[in-house]
């Protein structure tokens, strides 16, 4: 018998086989990778609370002690915490009333669909960009009757005369303040006011999308209630800008709010038992809405020195949206593809332990990348060398995972 017969057969050496991901795995596991390195950072501009571990979220509870007598016993169907919510943001708002709901989502349907039901006009009109337009999966048509009507696809504001002009009658005018996807842009107050008073004129409500109005007092020079005070309703997120764990409120007319809590009902809005939910809101507005003002004026701090480190970086083609950020968040956009720039943010705060990006980057068109930044309270330290020292830092795995 030969040798080689002797010998037993060769086993392939499954370790050197490189490993074949698809773009969606490979996707997720960078996302993994970019949350490990957020959680794990030295220095990032914003930490999101969404992204800490169940044991991190609880502890934000511990300051509610401070705010509320624990003793007292649990809410049951929208009574007890629940309802001190509700009346702590009508104060701040300058509403006559508020209603707690578990979602936007929720909250801005029934809204409109009580006004829909006071003017006699299921149309809404709002903007192209509008958190329903994009993001609700047509829940405004599917599941509440109201048919928008979009005034504008441009990436700012609607105008006055845009909604003078709208050749359609509509019941409601829905303003979303700040425009989010068109990268968080408010008005000027004279724009704002005028645009109202083209609602009212052609005998419409006019309804706040406020999920992030918190953050818009410094940019328009107004207190929250006198801007609120434009609007015939506004809603209020509790986990955008404030860190709550979830939770949305409807201010208005004490009847429109009394109207909007049956409709919440009807929708499972009203859960048996919401009280971490709303403690954690309690905190946010007690513990992030005073420093969020800081926060927006040191975001334009932040913009500058962003596009400084671009330039001195040669990435003369980075753009900050909008230049002085109207709002703590703003949009930042570069002319790469959209899996070579996250790949090239993850190595960057992996190998640095600085976390100038913490959020995913979506692609525009080929070639061409957007991510969002926002500067919370993490962020406060971040001086504007701390920026340009991070750009450069980013620049450099950039020209490497690109070839540029």
């Amino acid at each position: 018998m030969s040798d080689s017969a002797q010998q037993p057969a060769q086993q392939p050496d499954l370790g050197s086989t490189p490993e074949v991901l698809s773009d969606d795995e490979q996707r997720k596991r960078r996302r993994e990778r970019r949350i490990s390195a957020s959680r794990s950072a030295q220095r990032i501009l914003w930490r999101p609370g969404f992204l800490s571990s169940l044991r991190e979220r609880l502890a934000v509870l511990d300051a509610a002690s401070e705010l509320y007598d624990l003793d007292e016993r649990a809410d049951i169907y929208g009574d007890g915490v629940v309802e001190v919510l509700e009346e702590k943001v009508a104060g701040l708002l300058g509403t006559e009333a508020a209603a707690f709901f578990p979602t936007g989502t929720m909250a801005q349907q029934v809204a409109l669909r009580c006004w829909a039901g006071r003017t006699g006009n299921p149309a809404v009109a709002l903007h192209a960009l509008a958190h329903p337009e994009v993001h609700e999966r047509h829940a405004f048509s599917q599941v509440s009757g109201l048919r928008p009507v979009r005034v504008t696809s441009e990436p700012r504001l609607p105008t006055a005369e845009e909604v003078r002009d709208l050749p359609e009658p509509f019941g409601a005018l829905m303003l979303e303040l700040p425009l989010r996807d068109a990268g968080f842009v408010l008005p000027s107050w004279e724009e704002l006011t005028e645009v109202v008073e083209a609602a009212r004129e052609r005998d419409a409500v006019v309804h706040f999308d406020g999920a992030r109005l918190w953050e818009s007092t410094v940019h328009f020079g107004r207190p929250l209630e006198e801007i609120a005070g434009l609007a015939d309703s506004v809603y209020v997120s509790f986990y955008k800008s404030l860190g709550g764990f979830g939770g949305a409120a409807l201010a208005g007319p004490r009847a429109l709010v009394e109207e909007a809590k049956i409709w919440r009902h009807r929708y499972g809005g009203t859960v048996f038992q919401q009280f971490p939910t709303v403690l954690s809101a309690l905190v946010g507005l007690e513990r992030e809405l005073p420093r969020l003002p800081d926060c927006v004026r040191h975001a334009r701090v932040v913009a500058a020195a962003l596009r400084e480190g671009c330039a001195a970086a040669g990435l003369p083609w980075a753009r900050v949206h909008p230049e002085v950020p109207h709002t703590h968040e703003f949009q930042f956009w570069l002319p790469y593809d959209a899996d070579v720039v996250a790949e090239a943010a993850v190595r960057t705060a992996e190998e640095t332990g600085t976390v100038l990006f913490a959020n995913g980057w979506d692609s525009k068109g080929p070639g061409l990348a957007m991510t969002e930044l926002g500067v919370r309270a993490a962020g406060l330290e971040w001086t504007a060398e701390d920026v340009r020292v991070a750009v450069a830092e980013f620049a450099a795995r950039l020209a490497e995972e690109s070839g540029r």
